[in-house]
């Protein structure tokens, strides 16, 4: 087949275009046909209508026309979060009994500030697919058949150069990483206060976004130690320098940076954000952001974060992502959840 993945945005580095460009390849190797339709980023096919602060959105013809001569579509959140929502309309009308997979990462209803707009549409000859089984639950709730595809992850990754990575940064001590973009519910004070606790240095990694470059300048200039910000050359660069990996976040569709860490065998601390106990129910045993940071950074705990892998794989495996996207496409609409 040939099959479109839309989004507002593709071939960046947040969470859905990292998900989108996995579930891209994983096609591929089934030897699909993939283009990538969105309003912003290296893609195939640019409609600036998607893009996330257009001032108008695609109009049908525009939007038909760009998924003229294709068999699937794969919607990566523009149906589950309106963050455009003349686009989700117009984009649900053209879908109307055309087969697609909505790729759901997060909802309106688990935004506070969103939960106003109307949750995900649906059709006949759509199949839901959510990250989380928590946001499989609200689907469902909503009369929304759906089945529960998590995020997969390379386990087994390239290391990255830890000493030239450092040596870049101008750090010598203790290094703690927040791999995010910096927005409210990222958590950065909890970050700065971690780091602080240890006397480390706070490495963040991506940009303030949604108006937040006021609150992070006012966050960074109360913090008394010192913060180097920026990306790194490489993910697994980044994951290689840090001694300490936290996720603060109060909210997280799925939380990559807790399994990246964990692929990257580094040391890992989290705030309990809700679908952080989609993981731990698989046996992780993750130190809260309070926690004894100590024990967890101890250099002769690799025995424990191998072991981290070893429960993830069977689940979580990069490798399995084909084999289960096809079974998706091949299962009737009514089995899929």
């Amino acid at each position: 087949m040939r099959v479109a993945l839309v989004s507002f945005r593709l071939g960046g580095l947040d969470g859905v275009a990292i998900e989108a460009q996995k579930w891209a390849s994983a096609l591929g190797a089934l030897g699909h046909d993939v283009v990538r339709v969105a309003g912003e980023g290296p893609v195939e096919r640019i409609l600036p209508g998607l893009a996330l602060a257009a001032p108008e959105p695609p109009t049908r013809r525009e939007l038909a026309d760009a998924l003229y001569d294709v068999d699937l579509v794969v919607v990566e959140n523009v149906l589950s979060l309106p963050l455009n929502l003349g686009a989700r309309d117009v984009l649900a009308a053209v879908l109307r009994g055309r087969p697609a997979l909505v790729h759901h990462h997060d909802l309106a209803s688990q935004r506070p500030h969103l939960a106003h707009l109307p949750g995900p549409p649906d059709d006949p000859a759509w199949t839901h697919v959510a990250i989380s089984r928590l946001t499989r639950a609200a689907l469902v709730a909503r009369g929304i058949p759906a089945t529960h595809l998590p995020n997969h992850f390379d386990l087994d990754p390239a290391p990255g150069d830890r000493a030239t990575t450092r040596a870049r940064l101008g750090v010598a001590g203790p290094l703690v990483l927040l791999a995010s973009r910096a927005i409210p519910r990222k958590n950065v004070r909890g970050a700065l206060r971690v780091a602080a606790r240890l006397g480390a240095t706070l490495w963040l990694l991506g940009p303030p976004e949604d108006g937040y470059d006021a609150s992070l300048a006012r966050l960074l200039g109360a913090h008394p130690g010192p913060v180097v910000r920026g990306p790194a050359p490489s993910v697994a660069d980044a994951y290689a320098a840090a001694d300490l990996v936290v996720v603060p976040s109060v909210w997280e569709g799925f939380g990559n940076p807790v399994v990246e860490a964990i692929a990257h065998r580094r040391p890992l601390a989290a705030y309990p954000y809700p679908v952080l106990d989609e993981l731990t129910a698989l046996g992780l045993d993750l130190p809260t952001l309070e926690g004894d940071l100590a024990v967890e950074m101890d250099p002769g705990a690799e025995s424990r974060r191998e072991a981290r892998v070893v429960l993830l794989s069977p689940h979580l495996d990069l490798a399995d992502l084909p084999g289960r996207l096809e079974r998706i496409l091949s299962a009737p609409r009514e089995a899929r959840h």
